[in-house]
């Protein structure tokens, strides 16, 4: 039996080349048997599809058609954020530039647990992340696997920085995330300040503050999953300073308004804090994963220090070897920077700064021709690419109902939001391809759901 070929070497070129062809031809094919953003059927119909093509997991003699295989029917059964009416999640359509050089780190395959294992994709992360640190104003910047691990990170160095303590205080709008890291971190219940209108409100934050000691945390939001809302910086920056506590933003979701000449000044206040969460798989269009926790003090870093002989021994630091073990919790990373770098050198600030426009201003139009239909409302006019509305007069009930009938038709995917006390349908546009008859078709497929 003759060894399968590797991907990297100097055969590997030679040995991907035609899978490539494969994997593209079993896309397009998957792609075309779906015929819209979802597959129909539920998840019952997915499932026995997925089983049919799988047939036995692990056979006794192996499959030469199981990429193809596989590939068509992931493809066919998949959810496509390329597609206008899938406009459910912060799941955004990845750049072509951005996957292409996805696959060159997959065939690399560089573990950035030691310089001897990743020497460029070490020295690439370094300049990436700092120039990244920089446009939020922060001195360095760490890259996770998105939004959550940013967020646990940041309850991690405010912990040790506070002597192994601190009490996180986070408004109600907050990413589940935020609580469930402190629950991981083995702290304190935290504290959660109402947020009546969708975002933290200063008065109680002001409140609470005055009212609880020790080593405390606010967690802020620019860009709330429910609404796209972001809260007041510059007044939650100011009671921080005021009462001693330190500033964690979440900016996961608008944080890529730092990129945006036209929006920028939305994120005023962010300069303030000790810790951001960005994340570039969102208003960025990377492949996942494409996390950031950008740090004000790189003193926070210390405490993420480890010693293990075989990966960062003293007399290899010594002798000018880089210790990448301070860089992350995780060992065994991927070079998910060059993705990032590439993209950013590519399409450079002008480039991507007109993809963040188009999809705010793609939120303005859907949310104008849902304020001039005569069936619909407006929850509010976005903050980010994120509308909410309902059909008018209709209860929640049947609003999750027009949701899930869409879905299992394969329709559309639309997600859900409860504010204010109603359900409402959100589209969250980041695909920057979209155009605005695709939204007022998306409106009519609503329409065409819900009962008179």
């Amino acid at each position: 039996m003759s060894m399968p070929p590797l991907a990297s070497g100097p055969d590997g070129p030679h040995a991907l080349r035609p899978l490539l062809h494969t994997v593209l031809d079993a896309l397009r094919d998957g792609t075309r048997a779906r015929g819209g953003p979802l597959p129909p059927g539920g998840p019952e119909a997915v499932a026995a599809r997925v089983r049919d093509a799988v047939g036995d997991v692990l056979p006794d003699e192996g499959d030469p058609d199981a990429l193809r295989r596989l590939i068509t029917a992931l493809a066919e059964g998949s959810a496509d954020p390329a597609h206008p009416h899938c406009a459910a999640h912060l799941h955004c359509p990845p750049l072509a530039l951005a996957t292409a050089a996805d696959l060159a780190a997959g065939v690399l395959n560089p573990s950035l647990d030691s310089w001897d294992q990743a020497p460029a994709a070490s020295a690439l992360e370094t300049l990436v992340t700092r120039a990244l640190a920089r446009e939020a104003d922060a001195t360095d910047a760490l890259v996770t696997t998105g939004g959550t691990e940013s967020n646990q990170l940041a309850l991690l160095l405010a912990r040790e920085r506070h002597g192994g303590t601190v009490r996180l205080v986070h408004a109600a709008n907050a990413h589940h995330s935020l609580p469930r890291a402190a629950w991981l971190l083995g702290l304190p219940d935290p504290v959660v300040v109402p947020a009546p209108a969708g975002t933290l409100d200063p008065a109680a934050l002001d409140d609470a503050l005055t009212t609880l000691s020790g080593p405390l945390l606010v967690a802020a939001t620019a860009g709330t999953t429910d609404a796209g809302l972001i809260d007041p910086l510059p007044e939650i920056a100011a009671l921080c300073a005021a009462h001693g506590a330190r500033l964690h933003i979440d900016a996961a979701y608008g944080g890529g308004l730092l990129l945006s000449d036209r929006h920028r000044h939305r994120l005023t206040g962010l300069e303030a804090a000790d810790t951001v969460t960005l994340d570039l798989h969102k208003l960025g269009w990377q492949p996942i994963a494409a996390g950031l926790l950008t740090v004000t003090d790189p003193h926070d870093l210390t405490a993420l220090h480890q010693h293990t002989d075989y990966l960062n021994a003293d007399d290899d630091t010594e002798a000018g070897l880089p210790d990448l073990l301070g860089r992350n919790p995780r060992t065994s990373r991927r070079p998910d920077i060059l993705k990032i770098a590439v993209t950013l050198k590519a399409l450079g600030r002008t480039g991507l700064a007109a993809l963040v426009d188009q999809v705010c201003d793609l939120a303005q139009h859907l949310a104008a021709l849902v304020h001039a239909h005569p069936r619909y409302e407006l929850y509010d006019r976005p903050t980010l690419s994120t509308v909410l509305f309902r059909p008018a007069d209709a209860t929640d009930d049947t609003v999750a109902a027009v949701r899930r009938h869409l879905l299992t038709q394969g329709h559309a995917v639309l997600g859900r939001a409860r504010l204010d006390g109603r359900l409402w349908l959100k589209a969250t546009l980041l695909n920057p391809h979209t155009r605005p008859d695709d939204l007022a078709d998306l409106l009519r497929l609503v329409e065409g759901t819900t009962p008179r």
